[in-house]
């Protein structure tokens, strides 16, 4: 991977931990690295709308076989409820992080703000018709199995 890839992949590493979802969705969600530090990974445990949703998404540069990464930090999450799979575009500068659903400038995103000290972020996902607001704050920085409880 080129260190331009590997840099702004560690951009997210403030991710890492467990986060209490509050707002309009509720719940749970943890970030860990992949072995290797080329993969952040997320499990989502929350309730939004009266559904329960769950999933795993791989955030990270795509690289196929004799190909650069992507410029793009791209994730794919994968849906235990309902067997989707959706695509994301990920990045986080300074305090604003911004998710797009599908590709970079998608008008369906996520737009947030982490606190100055990182112990929360809040935001919003608009889609046409649509969309909702959470707050995430930081439980803690523990990873692997110790987040389960």
């Amino acid at each position: 991977m080129q260190a331009t890839s590997r840099t702004s992949l560690k951009s997210l590493e403030r991710l890492v931990g467990t986060w209490k979802l509050t707002g309009d969705a509720t719940g749970r969600t943890w970030f860990e690295w992949m072995k290797g530090g080329r993969f952040l990974l997320q499990e989502v445990d929350m309730r939004h709308a009266g559904r329960r949703i769950q999933g795993l998404e791989v955030i990270g540069h795509l690289q196929r076989i004799g190909e650069k990464p992507t410029k793009d930090i791209r994730s794919r999450f994968y849906s235990a409820n309902d067997g989707l799979t959706l695509d994301y575009v990920h990045e986080l500068t300074g305090d604003r992080y911004t998710i797009w659903f599908g590709e970079r400038g998608s008008n369906s995103r996520f737009v947030g703000r982490f606190t100055p000290d990182g112990s929360c972020y809040s935001g919003a996902w608009r889609w046409p018709g649509g969309g909702y607001s959470v707050t995430c704050t930081r439980m803690g920085r523990e990873t692997g199995g110790a987040r389960r409880t």
